[in-house]
C-alpha cells in the first residue's frame, strides 16, 4: 500500500530534554496503526508534531510524499488531518446536534452562520443525523455536552473529527478516561471507523489496541523502539521488557 504519512528524521527538543528522538515513521494508506509505549515515550508529542500544534526540531513530516512540515495546524486540517485529544475539547453548552452542525457546516464554509444553516440544508442534516446514528448519539443529541456521560464525550469528539472529512485520523487516547460499562461503544466505533480514513492511534489499552490495529509502533524514551504486526509486537520479548519495567537492549 502507498504511504500516505510520513515522518523522516523528525525531532522534537525542549532544551536539553529531548522527547523524539529521530523518528521515522510510515503509515500506509488506509491502515490501522497504533503508536504504544510507556508513559512519557513521547507519544502524544509525535501527534502535536503531525498536526502542527508543535514545530520539530529537526526532519520533516510528508502527507502523499508532500512536505508539510512548514504548514499551519489549520492548514493540516484543510489537507486532510483531523484528531481527537487525550482531554476533550468540546463546547461544553452545545449539544451535540449543535456541535455536528457546526462541524459540518465549518467543513462546507459556513460556519460563521452555523446556527441557521444546520435546519435549512438538507445536505447539513443528513451528514448530522448520519453522524449521530454511527456514534451512538441520537439518544443524547439535544442534551448539553457539558452533562453527558464521559463515554459519549469521547465519541463525540471523534465524530467532529470524522466530520471534518479526513485522509488521515490521529486518536490520541479515546479511551481514556472512559468507564469500563462504556468502553464497548468506543471499541466498536472506533473498530468501525470508514475505511479509507488512514487511522494512527495512540492508547494504553491492549485490548482496543490489538482488536484494532494491523500494525503497531513502540515509542521508547522518544525514539522507536520495535514496529511490526500485532502478533510480532505480542511476542517480542523486548517489548515485554519494556512494559514490565525491565533492563531490554536492542
Amino acid at each position: 500500500m502507498p504511504i500516505v504519512l510520513e515522518t523522516v528524521n523528525l525531532e522534537k527538543r525542549f532544551g536539553g530534554i529531548v522527547a523524539t528522538n529521530d523518528v521515522s515513521l510510515r503509515v500506509e494508506k488506509g491502515a490501522r496503526h497504533a503508536l504504544i509505549g510507556p508513559n512519557g515515550a513521547g507519544k502524544t508529542t509525535i501527534i502535536n508534531l503531525l498536526t502542527g500544534v508543535l514545530a520539530p526540531t529537526a526532519g520533516k513530516i510528508l502527507l502523499d510524499d508532500n512536505d508539510i512540515t512548514g504548514v499551519s495546524a489549520h492548514g493540516r486540517v484543510r489537507l486532510g488531518i483531523a484528531r481527537t485529544f487525550q482531554i476533550n475539547q468540546l463546547f461544553p453548552d452545545l449539544t451535540p446536534l449543535d456541535t455536528l452542525g457546526l462541524a459540518v457546516s465549518e467543513r462546507l464554509g459556513s460556519g460563521h452562520d452555523w446556527w441557521r444553516i444546520v435546519g435549512t440544508k438538507s445536505q447539513v442534516v443528513d451528514e448530522v443525523i448520519a453522524l449521530l446514528e454511527q456514534f451512538h448519539l441520537v439518544d443524547v443529541m439535544e442534551e448539553r455536552t457539558a452533562i453527558l456521560p464521559y463515554g459519549k464525550q469521547r465519541l463525540l469528539e471523534i465524530a467532529v473529527a470524522i466530520a471534518c472529512k479526513p485522509r488521515v485520523l490521529l486518536l490520541d487516547e479515546p479511551a481514556a478516561g472512559v468507564p469500563e460499562d462504556e468502553r464497548h461503544d468506543i471499541l466498536s466505533t472506533v473498530a468501525a471507523l470508514p475505511k479509507d480514513v488512514t487511522v494512527l492511534l495512540i492508547e494504553h489499552d491492549m485490548d482496543l489496541v490489538f482488536s484494532f490495529a494491523d500494525r503497531i509502533s513502540v515509542l521508547v524514551n522518544g525514539a522507536l523502539f520495535v514496529e511490526g504486526k500485532p502478533d510480532e509486537v505480542a511476542r517480542d520479548p523486548r517489548v515485554k521488557a519494556v512494559y514490565l519495567g525491565e533492563e531490554a537492549h536492542v
